[in-house]
């Protein structure tokens, strides 16, 4: 690795293990011998089946469980080492859970959202400037700042739980299949916006999700997890190349990958790292251009 490769990495794992009651008989490898490495603004996926391991791994990121064995670096410190500061770790290392509106609990959502910059230690006129800053970004309006949470959709209540983390200024956004329980448009709409924060905010992002589909259409890179190893590393395209080992581990392809796959016996000239509709409708537009001269389509 070059120096300066080295230098977009903000995270590193090496070889993490954690173990479920260990030295019992119910002993049990969540995550067994898993390394990885986080880069600047890269926006990385992780898939699994239930069970596989994922939402523990992503709980060592900010540290809410602490690794059995193996070493995790946040720019090149150690994080285990003695009298590193978790709670900055946490600041900078954003988890938002999986039904994320359960962690909201404050009065109104501009409270609720400056809880998190006042933990950080700034006064409360800091905070609300960092909580409005934070609103604005996920496009939450200034006359919901004095609703109760509980009185918003659900895809506001996910936007309201991620400008709390993004208040403090994170680096790394982790996300624990944010878009669970919402219907199309509200998925739509929270990973796009997530998708525009990367890049307007700089950050680092980690998507957790069951969706082929989301991860093939948002993310750079792709690792799946399975009994607790990852097995796959590397950008979607290539990944979902090797659907049928995906499937012997309970996961799939996007279901384009398999339309894809059936109009290429039949003869299509389509190329088979297709992962998304939007891909698709352009390759297949392209043939009908070539082939029939259909230059209106």
């Amino acid at each position: 690795m070059t120096k300066d490769a080295k230098k977009d990495i903000i995270m590193r794992a090496e070889k993490l293990n954690y173990i479920y009651s260990r030295d019992t008989a119910f002993e049990h490898y969540a995550v067994k011998d898993v390394s990885f490495d986080i880069k600047n603004e890269e926006f990385i996926g992780i898939i699994g089946h239930t069970g596989s391991g994922k939402s523990t791994l992503i709980q060592h990121m900010n540290g809410l469980i602490k690794a059995t064995s193996g070493k995790i670096f946040f720019h090149d410190t150690d994080i285990y080492s003695e009298g590193y500061d978790m709670k900055k770790l946490r600041q900078k290392v954003g988890l938002v859970f999986q039904y994320p509106e359960h962690q909201l609990f404050e009065i109104d959502v501009l409270t609720d959202v400056c809880f998190g910059p006042k933990n950080q230690g700034l006064d409360d006129e800091q905070a609300k400037e960092r909580a409005r800053y934070a609103l604005s970004i996920v496009d939450i309006p200034e006359n919901f700042y004095k609703k109760s949470p509980f009185e918003l959709s659900g895809g506001q209540k996910r936007r309201v739980a991620i400008a709390g983390v993004l208040a403090m200024k994170p680096e790394i956004l982790v996300l624990d299949e944010p878009t669970a329980g919402l219907d199309p448009r509200g998925r739509d709409e929270i990973l796009d916006k997530v998708s525009q924060l990367r890049e307007s905010e700089h950050m680092s992002v980690v998507l957790v999700s069951h969706s082929m589909e989301d991860v093939a259409k948002y993310v750079d890179r792709l690792m799946v997890m399975s009994d607790g190893r990852k097995v796959f590393d590397d950008t979607p395209k290539v990944i979902f190349r090797h659907y049928k080992e995906l499937e012997k581990i309970g996961l799939s392809a996007p279901q384009i990958t398999y339309i894809i796959k059936r109009l290429r016996e039949e003869g299509l000239d389509l190329d088979e790292g297709i992962t998304t509709i939007e891909e698709a409708r352009e390759a297949i537009l392209g043939l009908l251009k070539n082939n029939k001269g259909l230059d209106d389509i």
